[in-house]
């Protein structure tokens, strides 16, 4: 646990602050930093951080309130002006039309939101948008941000719902020191900030001690010349160049980057994250006060391109920018939120322009989307409809991998008509084969999702080649859980005691889907200066009996069990956090506790799948079925096409030996979630034991089809097709199975079972 559990000079910094004397740094306000920094306030004003979150003003509003209509799904909403205040007219949390002020607006560019106040301190964001391009970009309008399908007023996704709440989802990147302020006894928040925007203060930390710093130094007193009194010190471009190797076109940076304070510090906001407190600051570790996602299926698609909303870091880290050396103030001014220089221009800080900028590179006409280097290399994706985010890979087309694995490429992007095929055989010819240490991890992780043959042997490749980026090692960590052989676990070890604290989460990923024995190796990580490392550990161990424990081990222990409650307290409203805090107090004995606590996560989000399958599986333990099965069919009633609770409801008639009942669930999970072999497997074994042996094999076989690499069912296989004396299947079947785990000593048994050499 040494160095590499602190960050260098910003925790050094943030340590003497809080040590310097009996008062911890506090907010200011931007207007006390502007008196000495007017350039770079200057910049800032009109920036996106500044325009982040305004009061609804003739100013600020950008949208039509002239009586303006809006007409979706059969909802008409208006938009207009009453007394001064901007109204509209709208579905409200019952599904009627209701006359609602806007309270504030929410970002400028391409759209602006609005956001409307309701009792308890909620703000939500209304989901119809106006779209501020101008008219020559489609812009100009209203529009829905949920276009495809109507959601009514009972869904979370509706904007009256708890997934477009301001004070959870939104407001802490849109504002300078915010406090959520949730109680969760009353269900009300008090969130406060100190100024509405992004401000100086969001991104430096606390001014306090630096304007002390600054009032000395114009006194004349002595003064630290190197350290500003700052919380955090953006020094890491300091005496840093670029020169461009005029052999390659290319820049290297004149000194290695050996901090990466500044990326830490966007990433609070620019990241999939999800927050653990808000009591942290700019300046103190991003892992104390969030947990970061890793390139996990439905964020990322399997080469790492950004999926979903991801916020460009998770993509960052990946890049060959990043691992040179790149930070985030090298391409964007920080203050005006902006690119340093216009365009692709500010790629030519580092690529010589008459090298790339040319068509013996590019191989396009001038001045069209082939030529330029955003399109090709940052490709974006359009999410809330017109905001175009560029991912931050900066990768090399790849339309062979969407031959290969069926993912995104930039060519076909602008090339619509054209096949994938086509793109890649273009490529090829222009600049040869593609490498095969570029992005050599796509196919690991699609093996993985798809649970191909060779899944586990790929991944333990790519968790233990140094020369990948650590998200990219972490994220194959995790997916090893799946395929815990000896080798994987030896990777797993060594993944917790790694000084990356990514591949650290990573492999308490994988041990989570382990069981007690294997996830005792996370205690070491009881002890990690990051918080979101050791209460993750702290989860996975809380069902080890404390008389078991060494007194030491017992009591950090204990300590990293109420630092995890304390975080899921932090998030309390969420029927996640509840969930989570009912999966502990199951762990930790208390089920009572536990089935409460599931009652509450229903209560706050009716159709949250995951809290009616574990209290029906609690109850179920507890002897309690019937009560099970009345919860499952509750869910089922709300979320009738989840295939989950099917599955589980399938589980409970079994339990009842009401076994034409648990047949008919069983095969609904696996025909709504084919996805998912296990469904397909249950099914199997339950139409075996019922001596529907034909109907077994096949529904394996349909599974075998889609997952090739699932053990479970190659195993199934060959057992039942042996029963049903079949042996040249069977044997298949066993070879199969051998070359997916050769050392595997419970297949070798099954081979020896079938009586024949799996060969």
């Amino acid at each position: 646990m040494q160095a590499h559990r602190i960050l260098g000079a910003t925790l050094v910094a943030w340590s003497a602050l809080t040590l310097a004397d009996d008062q911890t740094p506090h907010f200011v306000g931007g207007a006390r930093c502007a008196t000495c920094h007017a350039e770079e306030t200057a910049r800032w004003r009109g920036s996106h951080h500044d325009l982040a979150m305004q009061e609804a003003t003739e100013a600020t509003v950008l949208g039509d309130f002239d009586d303006a209509e809006f007409a979706q799904f059969g909802v008409v909403s208006r938009f207009y002006r009453d007394d001064g205040r901007f109204m509209v007219r709208t579905d409200g949390p019952d599904g009627q039309l209701a006359d609602l002020p806007i309270k504030y607006t929410f970002g400028a560019y391409p759209l602006q939101q609005y956001l409307i106040e309701f009792p308890g301190g909620r703000l939500q964001a209304l989901d119809i948008a106006w779209d501020s391009r101008t008219p020559a970009d489609g812009g100009q309008r209203w529009f829905h941000l949920h276009s495809s399908d109507p959601v009514h007023h009972d869904d979370v996704l509706h904007w009256t719902g708890p997934n477009l709440n301001w004070n959870y989802m939104c407001a802490d990147c849109h504002s300078t020191n915010l406090k959520k302020g949730y109680d969760a006894a009353s269900a009300t928040y008090h969130t406060t900030w100190s100024e509405i925007d992004v401000s100086c203060e969001a991104c430096h930390g606390p001014g306090s001690r630096h304007i002390a710093w600054a009032e000395a130094k114009k006194r004349g007193k002595a003064i630290d010349p190197v350290y500003p009194g700052l919380t955090v010190q953006f020094d890491e471009r300091d005496g840093a160049a670029w020169p461009i190797d005029p052999a390659t076109g290319k820049a290297k940076r004149s000194r290695p980057r050996t901090t990466d304070k500044e990326i830490q510090v966007c990433a609070r906001c620019h990241s999939g994250r999800s927050q653990l407190t808000d009591e942290t600051v700019a300046g103190q570790p991003f892992l104390d006060g969030f947990r970061p996602a890793l390139l996990t299926e439905g964020l990322y698609y399997p080469d790492g391109q950004m999926q979903d909303e991801v916020y460009v870091w998770g993509s960052f880290l990946q890049s060959k920018m990043h691992q040179a050396g790149v930070t985030c103030s090298d391409c964007h001014d920080p203050h005006a939120a902006d690119l340093r220089l216009p365009g692709e221009t500010v790629c030519y800080q580092c690529h010589r322009s008459d090298r790339y900028a040319t068509e013996t590179h590019h191989f396009h006409d001038p001045g069209s989307a082939g030529a330029s280097c955003v399109a090709c290399h940052m490709p974006p994706t359009n999410f809330m409809v017109v905001d175009a985010r560029h991912d931050h890979g900066f990768r090399l087309p790849r339309p062979d991998l969407t031959v290969a694995i069926e993912i995104p490429n930039a060519c076909n992007r602008c090339h619509e008509e054209k096949t994938p095929q086509w793109a890649a055989e273009h490529v090829e010819n222009w600049y040869g084969p593609p490498s095969p240490t570029d992005r050599s991890y796509a196919g690991a992780f699609h093996a993985a999702r798809h649970r191909l043959p060779g899944a586990g042997r790929l991944l333990q490749a790519v968790a233990a080649d140094p020369e990948q980026p650590g998200i990219v090692r972490a994220t194959a960590l995790q997916e090893l859980g799946a395929y815990p052989d000896a080798a994987a676990l030896i990777l797993i070890r060594e993944g917790t005691a790694s000084d990356d604290p990514l591949q650290r989460l990573g492999a308490l990923e994988a041990l989570n889907q382990l069981g007690l024995a294997q996830r005792a190796l996370a205690a070491a990580l009881l002890w990690d200066d990051l918080k979101a490392v050791r209460t993750e550990a702290a989860r996975l161990l809380a069902g080890l009996r404390p008389n078991q424990l060494p007194e030491a081990l017992r009591q950090q222990l204990a300590k990293g069990i109420q630092e995890y409650v304390d975080a899921q307290g932090f998030n309390a409203e969420r029927p996640e956090a509840q969930l989570n805090l009912a999966v502990l107090d199951t762990d930790l004995g208390r089920y009572s506790e536990a089935e409460q606590t599931y009652r509450k996560a229903i209560g706050l989000q009716p159709r949250f799948v995951p809290a009616y399958v574990n209290i029906a599986q609690l109850l179920s333990g507890m002897g309690r079925e019937q009560e099970a099965d009345t919860y499952l069919r509750q869910g089922l009633a709300l979320n009738p096409d989840e295939g989950d609770l099917h599955h589980a409801l399938g589980l409970s008639l079994v339990r009842q030996k009401r076994h034409d009942e648990a047949l008919s669930a069983l095969a609904r999970s696996a025909e709504l979630a084919p996805d998912n072999p296990r469904y397909a497997y249950v099914h199997a074994v339950a139409l075996q034991s019922t001596g529907r042996l034909a109907e077994a094999i096949r529904v394996l076989e349909s599974a075998h089809r889609r997952h090739p690499g699932d053990i479970d069912t190659l195993v199934a296989l060959a057992s039942y097709s042996r029963e049903a004396g079949r042996p040249e299947s069977a044997h298949e079947y066993a070879r199969r199975l051998q070359r997916l785990a050769p050392n595997d000593p419970a297949v070798d048994r099954l081979i020896r079972e079938i009586g024949g050499s799996g060969g």
